[in-house]
């Protein structure tokens, strides 16, 4: 297949991140991300995590530094809403998705995926679709216990060096998730090379995506 391009080649995007949990971003989206902002100089990143509590907002704080450091530019917002109440926060999720609308306008937004079985994580893809209702959007994976992988759509290759990045990247700032039989580069690793079959990825590499509208010009 031939690729489409998001804007033209080296063009600077801003990105919005948006993950429920602290390390959601990184496992989704973490290597998009560092690939983007290599090769695309200039780029500007907003960076929200929604729950990031006790020993995870550091984890999150210094992940989100390391993930973004080729950045030109990048902020990062770390809330404390209740792990796994998201759907009965309310009001206050809601005003933390409209206050990102007075930050600057993304090209590129990245969020979790409509089908998720994570309560946590279809809020968050809810709300993005009912803030930013003319941008692109790309809706990340999670593995999980539950099983919930779906058939996506899109797919970013990306090169070994940046796996392997994105990999160690997420051992290295969150030891707190060390321990969960799932949270291991077999899983992260098997994960992208699925994708990167299916794809067809020269690297045989990739993050795969959901993109619920897309329109060609």
């Amino acid at each position: 297949m031939n690729p489409l391009l998001l804007a033209p080649p080296n063009k600077p995007i801003h990105i919005l991140a948006l993950g429920a949990h602290a390390d959601d971003i990184e496992i989704g989206a973490g290597g998009t991300l560092l690939h983007l902002l290599k090769t695309r100089p200039g780029s500007t990143v907003t960076w929200v995590v929604f729950s990031a509590n006790g020993p995870r907002e550091a984890e999150a704080q210094n992940s989100a530094n390391a993930f973004l450091k080729n950045a030109k530019k990048s902020t990062v917002q770390l809330h404390h809403f209740r792990d796994a109440f998201f759907p009965h926060e309310g009001p206050p999720l809601k005003e933390a998705f409209e206050a990102l609308k007075k930050t600057p306008k993304p090209d590129l937004v990245l969020t979790h995926y409509r089908n998720d079985l994570h309560q946590d994580h279809r809020e968050i893809c809810s709300l993005t679709w009912n803030t930013f209702r003319n941008h692109n959007i790309l809706e990340y994976e999670i593995p999980k216990f539950d099983g919930d992988l779906d058939r996506p759509n899109t797919y970013i290759p990306l090169p070994k060096a940046t796996v392997t990045q994105k990999i160690r990247l997420l051992h290295k700032h969150f030891p707190s998730q060390s321990k969960k039989h799932w949270y291991d580069e077999e899983t992260f690793r098997g994960l992208l090379r699925i994708r990167g079959l299916e794809c067809n990825a020269p690297s045989k590499y990739a993050e795969a995506f959901h993109a619920n509208k897309i329109i060609l010009t």
